[in-house]
C-alpha cells in the first residue's frame, strides 16, 4: 500500500470496500474485462485520490497506472491515443486533470473509450472519505427500474410540485425531456462520466411556470462546496426567478449578489432527482457536485444549463449553475407523490 496514505482510519478496509465497489462498477456497469485494455490516471494530492487509486490497483491488476504528476502532458497524451476504441480508463483527480484546453473526459470519448471521472476529490475531507466510498456501491436492481419510472413520469407529468414543511414551490408546467444518470449506456454515444452515479434531472419547460415558496437546508458556495446554515433559507420564487431569501446568510447573499450582477436575474434551471441513498441530509460529504446525487431534490439557480435550450438563452451566455437543496418533505408529479421523507416511493 502506498505510504503516503495517512492512517488514523481503517485505511484497508476502506481500500477493500472501495475495492469492490470498482469491481462492480467494471463489470455491471461498463462490461470490462482482459480483453480491452485498462489505464488510470491519478494523482496523489488528496486523502481520498491516495486511498482510491490504491483501491484501482488492486481491481486492476493488469491496468497501466499513470501518475499526473510524473509526466509531461505530451507523454500522457501519447500514451492514452494508444488505445483502442471500448477500452478503459479511469481519472482520479484532486482537482481536475487537464492536458491542453478541453476537459480530457471530453477528448477521451471523442477516441471512442469508456471513461469513469472522479473529480474535486481534494474538496472532501478524510472524514468524509466513508461516506464517499459508500456512493460508490452500485446496486442496478435500485438504480436502473428506478431511474426508468422516474424519467417516464417526469416526461408524462402535467406539473410537479415540492413540498419543504408547508412550503411549496410548483411547476406549473410540464417538464424537459428528463436524463438519466443510473449506470445503464444503452443507446447512449458516450459511455460513462462523473461518478458516482445516481441522478434524473429535468428542468420546467416553461421556466415561468415555477413559482412558490422553498426551503433550502444548504447550498454549494463559491468554492463549490456545500455550505449549511443554521437554519433553512427560504427562497420566495416568481415566474421562475429568485425575488427575496428569507433566513438568508452572508455566503447565500454573496450567491445570490453575484449571479444578479453578472445576469441580471436569478433564474430558477435545473430540476435534479437525485437516487444515491449513500448521501442524504447528515451524511454529506463538501464537494457539490459529488453530493447533488443525494437521495433527494436539488435544483439550480442560474442561466447557466447546457442540455436544455430555451428561447431567450443562449447556451454559453449562462454563467452560473448553483445547486440549491430542498428541505424535502414530498415532491409529487402531477397528483402522485413519487418521494416521501428521504426515499423514493415509485
Amino acid at each position: 500500500m502506498d505510504k503516503s496514505i495517512p492512517s488514523s482510519f481503517d485505511i484497508e478496509t476502506l481500500i477493500i470496500t472501495a475495492q469492490g465497489h470498482l469491481n462492480d462498477l467494471l463489470t455491471m456497469v461498463f462490461h470490462h474485462s482482459d480483453q480491452h485494455r485498462a489505464v488510470v490516471v491519478y494523482d496523489t494530492d488528496s486523502y481520498i485520490s491516495t486511498l482510491l487509486s490504491e483501491a484501482y490497483k488492486r481491481a486492476l491488476p493488469n491496468g497501466l497506472f499513470i501518475d499526473f504528476n510524473q509526466f509531461p502532458p505530451e507523454e500522457i497524451r501519447r500514451m492514452l491515443n494508444e488505445l483502442k476504441p471500448h477500452d478503459f480508463v479511469a481519472l482520479v483527480q484532486s482537482k481536475s486533470f487537464r492536458l491542453d484546453a478541453f476537459r480530457l473526459r471530453v477528448e477521451l470519448f471523442k477516441l471512442g473509450l469508456k471513461v469513469i471521472e472522479h473529480p474535486h476529490l481534494i474538496r472532501m475531507s478524510e472524514d468524509e472519505a466513508p461516506f464517499f466510498i459508500d456512493s460508490l456501491a452500485y446496486d442496478p436492481e435500485y438504480y436502473r427500474p428506478l431511474g426508468r419510472a422516474l424519467k417516464e413520469k417526469i416526461n408524462a407529468a402535467p406539473s410537479g410540485t415540492l413540498d419543504t414543511g408547508g412550503d411549496f414551490l410548483v411547476y406549473g408546467s410540464p417538464f424537459e425531456p428528463a436524463k438519466i444518470n443510473v449506470g445503464d449506456y444503452t443507446g447512449i454515444a458516450n459511455m460513462g462520466g462523473q461518478f458516482p452515479l445516481g441522478e434524473v434531472f429535468t428542468e420546467a419547460l416553461d421556466l415561468r411556470a415555477v413559482h412558490g415558496r422553498v426551503k433550502i437546508y444548504c447550498f454549494g458556495d463559491v468554492d463549490y462546496k456545500i455550505n449549511t446554515p443554521e437554519t433553512p433559507i427560504t427562497l420566495i420564487i416568481e415566474e421562475g426567478q429568485v425575488v427575496d431569501a428569507e433566513n438568508s446568510t452572508p455566503a447565500f447573499d454573496t450567491i445570490l449578489s453575484n449571479i444578479r450582477r453578472d445576469e441580471g436575474t436569478v433564474w430558477v434551471r435545473e430540476l435534479g432527482f437525485g437516487l444515491n441513498r449513500a448521501f442524504s441530509k447528515t451524511r454529506t460529504v463538501a464537494d457539490t457536485g459529488t453530493y447533488e446525487r443525494m437521495c433527494g431534490i436539488h435544483f439550480s439557480l442560474g442561466a447557466k444549463h447546457g442540455t436544455y435550450g430555451k428561447p431567450g438563452f443562449k447556451r454559453r451566455d449562462g454563467i452560473y449553475h448553483v445547486d440549491v437543496f430542498a428541505d424535502t418533505h414530498t415532491f409529487s408529479l402531477g397528483d402522485e407523490v413519487v418521494y416521501r421523507d428521504g426515499a423514493w416511493v415509485v
